[in-house]
Protein backbone atom coordinates (compact mmCIF):
# COMPACT_ATOMS: atom_id res chain seq x y z
CA UNK A 1 0.00 0.00 0.00
CA UNK A 2 1.45 3.36 -1.06
CA UNK A 3 0.60 6.79 0.36
CA UNK A 4 0.83 9.13 -2.63
CA UNK A 5 0.89 6.91 -5.73
CA UNK A 6 -1.26 4.11 -7.00
CA UNK A 7 0.00 0.55 -7.24
CA UNK A 8 0.13 0.95 -11.02
CA UNK A 9 2.17 4.18 -10.82
CA UNK A 10 4.56 2.59 -8.32
CA UNK A 11 5.16 -0.40 -10.60
CA UNK A 12 5.78 1.92 -13.54
CA UNK A 13 8.30 3.94 -11.50
CA UNK A 14 9.98 0.76 -10.29
CA UNK A 15 10.23 -0.62 -13.83
CA UNK A 16 11.92 2.60 -14.95
CA UNK A 17 14.71 2.44 -12.36
CA UNK A 18 18.17 2.27 -13.95
CA UNK A 19 19.96 -1.10 -13.79
CA UNK A 20 22.00 -1.78 -10.65
CA UNK A 21 25.28 -1.46 -12.57
CA UNK A 22 24.35 2.05 -13.75
CA UNK A 23 23.22 3.08 -10.27
CA UNK A 24 26.55 1.84 -8.83
CA UNK A 25 28.57 3.80 -11.40
CA UNK A 26 26.62 6.97 -10.63
CA UNK A 27 27.13 6.44 -6.88
CA UNK A 28 30.85 5.79 -7.45
CA UNK A 29 31.10 9.03 -9.43
CA UNK A 30 29.52 11.06 -6.63
CA UNK A 31 31.64 9.27 -4.02
CA UNK A 32 34.78 10.16 -5.97
CA UNK A 33 33.65 13.77 -6.26
CA UNK A 34 33.10 13.98 -2.50
CA UNK A 35 36.81 14.77 -2.02
CA UNK A 36 37.57 18.55 -2.01
CA UNK A 37 40.94 18.10 -3.75
CA UNK A 38 39.31 16.23 -6.62
CA UNK A 39 36.66 18.95 -6.91
CA UNK A 40 39.46 21.53 -7.13
CA UNK A 41 41.17 19.44 -9.82
CA UNK A 42 37.95 19.37 -11.84
CA UNK A 43 37.60 23.12 -11.42
CA UNK A 44 41.11 23.71 -12.74
CA UNK A 45 40.65 21.26 -15.61
CA UNK A 46 37.36 22.93 -16.50
CA UNK A 47 39.46 26.03 -17.23
CA UNK A 48 42.46 24.50 -19.02
CA UNK A 49 44.47 21.36 -19.68
CA UNK A 50 47.29 20.90 -17.13
CA UNK A 51 50.13 18.51 -16.36
CA UNK A 52 50.36 16.80 -12.96
CA UNK A 53 53.30 19.00 -11.91
CA UNK A 54 51.34 22.21 -12.52
CA UNK A 55 48.22 20.82 -10.84
CA UNK A 56 50.24 19.86 -7.76
CA UNK A 57 51.88 23.29 -7.61
CA UNK A 58 48.60 25.19 -8.01
CA UNK A 59 46.85 23.03 -5.40
CA UNK A 60 49.75 23.00 -2.96
CA UNK A 61 49.88 19.20 -2.78
CA UNK A 62 52.64 16.73 -3.54
CA UNK A 63 52.97 15.38 -7.04
CA UNK A 64 52.25 11.79 -5.84
CA UNK A 65 49.06 13.02 -4.12
CA UNK A 66 47.94 14.82 -7.29
CA UNK A 67 48.73 11.70 -9.35
CA UNK A 68 46.67 9.56 -6.97
CA UNK A 69 43.63 11.84 -7.35
CA UNK A 70 44.05 11.97 -11.12
CA UNK A 71 44.25 8.18 -11.32
CA UNK A 72 40.93 7.86 -9.49
CA UNK A 73 39.32 10.48 -11.72
CA UNK A 74 40.68 8.70 -14.79
CA UNK A 75 39.36 5.32 -13.66
CA UNK A 76 35.85 6.80 -13.65
CA UNK A 77 36.46 8.48 -17.02
CA UNK A 78 36.09 11.96 -15.54
CA UNK A 79 39.48 13.04 -16.89
CA UNK A 80 41.55 11.96 -19.88
CA UNK A 81 45.21 12.23 -20.73
CA UNK A 82 47.24 13.45 -23.67
CA UNK A 83 50.93 12.66 -23.96
CA UNK A 84 53.42 15.10 -25.45
CA UNK A 85 56.87 13.55 -25.35
CA UNK A 86 57.45 12.62 -21.73
CA UNK A 87 54.78 14.96 -20.37
CA UNK A 88 51.20 13.91 -19.68
CA UNK A 89 48.48 16.53 -19.79
CA UNK A 90 45.08 16.12 -18.15
CA UNK A 91 41.72 17.48 -19.26
CA UNK A 92 38.08 16.79 -18.48
CA UNK A 93 37.01 13.66 -20.33
CA UNK A 94 34.08 15.21 -22.18
CA UNK A 95 31.35 17.82 -22.15
CA UNK A 96 29.24 15.74 -19.71
CA UNK A 97 31.88 16.09 -17.00
CA UNK A 98 31.97 19.85 -17.55
CA UNK A 99 28.16 19.97 -17.33
CA UNK A 100 28.17 17.87 -14.15
CA UNK A 101 30.74 20.17 -12.55
CA UNK A 102 29.05 23.39 -13.69
CA UNK A 103 25.61 22.19 -12.60
CA UNK A 104 26.93 21.23 -9.14
CA UNK A 105 28.78 24.53 -8.83
CA UNK A 106 25.70 26.55 -9.79
CA UNK A 107 23.52 24.51 -7.41
CA UNK A 108 25.79 25.24 -4.45
CA UNK A 109 25.91 28.95 -5.27
CA UNK A 110 22.15 29.20 -5.87
CA UNK A 111 20.51 31.65 -3.45
CA UNK A 112 16.89 30.54 -3.64
CA UNK A 113 14.98 30.05 -0.36
CA UNK A 114 15.20 26.54 1.04
CA UNK A 115 12.16 24.38 0.44
CA UNK A 116 10.19 23.19 3.43
CA UNK A 117 11.67 20.07 5.00
CA UNK A 118 15.02 20.37 3.21
CA UNK A 119 18.08 19.82 5.40
CA UNK A 120 19.92 22.96 6.38
CA UNK A 121 23.69 23.29 6.58
CA UNK A 122 23.40 25.22 9.85
CA UNK A 123 21.83 22.29 11.70
CA UNK A 124 24.09 20.34 13.93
Amino acid sequence: MYHSVSEREAKKLQAGLPPDQVVKRIADTFKTLSDPTRVRILYLLSRTELCVHDLAQILGVSQPAASHHLRLLRMLRLVRTRRVGRATYYALDDEHVLQLFNCSHEHVLHDSPRSEGAPSSDQG
